[in-house]
């Protein structure tokens, strides 16, 4: 296409923006975007040309054209030149800044130009920024905004500006007084604390590594002073927020000192806050983050408002709402975050609040504890791994709760115990017998579908996460292979655990095929010293006994049947090379079935032609192998 031709076609469109259908507008501007991919630099003239040729052409509008600008030049600023670049920054800053009043999509599209263009043209940008940011005179709301956003979408670009900048804004946070100026004003302090942070973590690959965080503490902590004292009392809720998400990463740029010195009025504060707001997921972001950087710093404080914070936070764990809710999902993550600063600060004392409550019968503050001990055994296993006996011994109780929800909750403790050798210890033989036992529920004692009165999808049943976590745990977690084999063969053989056969065998087949793997042609079980393990006789029967019905409780035929195989050499060191052909014969027979279409006679009879006559003599020191 013809540069002309090309010029033409963008004219067209551009008008066309402003047709009564939105659904034509919406498809202009796709074609925009899409004629943009492939000519960028003549998108943005054209654009930039059409706005600044049609002043009175109204917001709607102008915000659309400035949208398809920050697509085109979000996918395509490497290609800009410095002439493109700079056109595109004083148009978006003219129509940020056009008007004092808020109008928020068109600034923020406006804005949002600024920022697309500064990833690459920090300078240009930050050039114009600072020409609308000037000391004793209030910027406009997204001047301050988008300085925010530059902060984090390029951050080591917007770093070396920083001490200017807060230079300049000090001054005017007292001389601020508009609600939503201060929230500007506490939305940019937080992104450049954020920023800061992220440029300290990363220094090796810094512009400039000689940078230092107490480079900005004295700014941060002046900037503090009036968030915390002043703008924190405000009764507008949103500005209260606004304050509490900024003082989270200003935490972590703070003198240590003056840290130390605010946490007796900073924690209780905040803590306050839970009663204020419906939606705390900020206060508690913000939390943590105050808490990691006392706790970085060594702070006595903490254990004074341990007891405080604990109850505090136990309280938003065990808060009675809709769990499914996406912000009361985000605020236990940020409780949980809470949790593990303390567990690592002051293990003794989170346990000795904790492990009490686990005794309680209220659903609950049992199921909220449960979580927060499985959190703790995840996060801060080093601090945990002494307490093993403590944690193990504090969960016979909840082993006995027959409540769903917290069953649900003992086996997310328990899979956590076995990734970090609780299992191993006295008392984890118990853990493992009630996995089994949760995996031998009634498919049909479980919700099958989410109705008003179900308190969990089919998915999320206690019998469906026992299987998942069983099954997960032999395969994944290798130090668990020496504590599940053989005892998950006592399993196979009582009545009660019929409903955990399928799971168990599955377990068992991979268990069994890594030992063999590892010890070649040695015999799997050793029964010296386990007398409560089943004979192979015994094994033999029951597995034969329940294929015999194989698809009940999810397939335990076919399960059962590659257990057999698997333990060939122990059940009678002659069946290896009969079952290795037999078996596979009838786990392909059941496939060609389903349970309607199957003939259990027919079925009976290939089962005791291809694995009944066996050879008579006896396994090693056990009783004679059966005889069909």
């Amino acid at each position: 296409m013809s540069e002309a031709y090309v010029k033409r076609l963008f004219a067209i469109l551009l008008d066309a923006v402003t047709d009564k259908d939105p659904q034509v507008q919406e498809q202009v501007c796709g074609a925009l975007c899409a004629l943009g991919e492939s000519q960028p630099v003549e998108a943005l003239r054209a654009c930039e040309e059409h706005l600044r040729l049609h002043e009175k052409l109204a917001r709607p509008y102008r915000t659309m054209i400035l949208r398809v600008m920050e697509t085109v030049v979000s996918g395509h600023v490497g290609e800009l030149g410095e002439d493109v670049a700079r056109a595109s920054i004083l148009l978006a800053s003219s129509e940020m800044t056009r008007v004092k009043e808020l109008v928020c999509d068109w600034q923020q599209a406006a804005s949002n130009v600024l920022v697309a263009v500064g990833k690459r043209f920090i300078s240009s940008v930050m050039e114009e920024m600072l020409s609308k940011f000037q000391p004793g005179v209030l910027p406009h709301h997204f001047v301050v905004q988008t300085l925010a956003n530059l902060s984090v979408s390029n951050v080591f670009g917007m770093v070396p500006f920083l001490t200017p900048i807060l230079n300049t804004m000090l001054p005017m946070l007292s001389a601020a007084k508009p609600d939503s100026m201060r929230v500007a004003f506490c939305c940019a302090l937080q992104r450049f604390s954020e920023s800061t942070l992220e440029y300290l973590a990363d220094l090796d690959q810094a512009p400039d590594p000689t940078v230092r965080k107490d480079a900005f503490a004295t700014d941060i902590f002046s900037a503090y002073d009036i968030l915390f004292h002043h703008w924190l009392q405000s009764r507008e809720a949103k500005l209260r927020l606004a304050v509490v998400e900024a003082l989270g990463p200003m935490s972590h740029l703070l003198p240590s000192e003056k840290l130390e010195e605010q946490l007796p009025k900073l924690l209780p504060g905040l803590l306050g806050l839970y009663k204020k707001h419906a939606e705390t997921v900020h206060v508690s972001k913000s939390l943590g983050q105050i808490l990691e950087a006392a706790a970085s710093v060594g702070s006595r404080t903490l254990d004074v408002q341990l007891d405080s914070l604990l109850a505090a936070l136990h309280a938003q764990v065990c808060v009675p709402v809709e769990s499914s809710s996406p912000l009361v999902v985000s605020n236990q993550k940020e409780v949980l975050r809470c949790f593990t600063v303390l567990a690592c600060c002051s293990p003794d004392r989170l346990l000795a609040f904790l492990l009490p409550k686990l005794d309680t019968s209220n659903e609950r503050t049992r199921v909220g504890t449960l979580q927060v001990v499985r959190h703790v055994i995840n996060s801060a296993a080093a601090q945990m791994e002494v307490k093993q006996p403590f944690i193990l011994s504090s969960m016979k109780l909840p082993l006995l709760d027959t409540n769903s929800k917290v069953k649900r909750a003992v086996v997310q403790v328990i899979s956590a115990m076995a990734h970090h050798g609780y299992l191993e210890q006295p008392g984890g033989e118990a853990m493992i017998e009630y996995i089994v036992q949760q995996c031998a529920l009634p498919p049909e004692a479980e919700p099958q579908k989410l109705g008003a009165d179900s308190e969990a999808p089919e998915a999320d049943s206690v019998r469906a996460i026992s299987v998942s976590t069983l099954y997960l745990v032999s395969t994944t977690v290798d130090r668990m292979g020496d504590v599940l084999w053989p005892y998950l063969l006592e399993f196979l053989i009582p009545v009660r655990f019929t409903g955990a056969l399928t799971p168990l065998c599955r377990s068992l087949v991979h268990l069994a095929q890594k030992r063999q793997e590892a010890g070649a042609h040695a015999l799997l079980i050793h029964y010296n010293g386990n007398a409560t393990l089943p004979s192979p006789y015994a094994m033999t029967t029951r597995l034969l006994a329940v294929s015999s019905s194989p698809y009940l409780g999810d397939g335990r035929g076919a399960a059962s049947l590659r257990l057999l195989s698997a333990l060939h050499r122990d059940i009678h060191p002659m069946l290896g090379q009969r079952w290795a052909t037999a078996i596979p014969l009838l786990l392909e027979h059941l496939d060609g079935y389903t349970e309607e279409t199957l003939s259990r006679k027919e079925w009976e009879e290939k089962l005791l032609t291809a694995l009944g006559p066996s050879p008579a003599s006896p396994v090693k020191g056990r009783a004679p192998a059966p005889h069909w």
